[in-house]
């Protein structure tokens, strides 16, 4: 009776080591995605890492506007919102699929 509990936990272990094995991949693969987020109909423009890290902002010249720097403002926060939503959305898609169907609090 012991004897079937023991290897039942053993395989347990080895399928939670191939899960995270299969979690750590996928990590390394959404810091490689690339990004983007726009505002202004792509007059600003910022590309961000799976991992939310802002790689790039570019902006058009002409939406520089000297005497209206918080419209440029605006357009910059915009984008970066934008980016870091869609990442999100990308984060919790990979890695929401390790623990779908699974009851483990405090995972994800």
């Amino acid at each position: 009776m012991m004897r079937g509990g023991m290897g039942n936990m053993q395989n347990m272990m080895k399928q939670m080591q191939k899960m995270q094995k299969k979690m750590e991949e996928a990590q390394v693969k959404l810091g490689e995605e690339r990004i983007e987020g726009t505002a202004g109909g792509g007059m600003v423009t910022v590309i961000i890492s799976g991992h939310k890290e802002i790689l790039e902002v570019n902006i058009k010249p002409e939406v520089v506007d000297p005497d209206d720097i918080d419209m440029l403002q605006d357009l910059v926060l915009a984008a970066t919102n934008d980016a870091l939503k869609k990442a999100e959305e990308l984060s919790n898609n990979t890695m929401g699929q390790f623990t779908k169907g699974m009851n483990l609090p405090g995972m994800f």
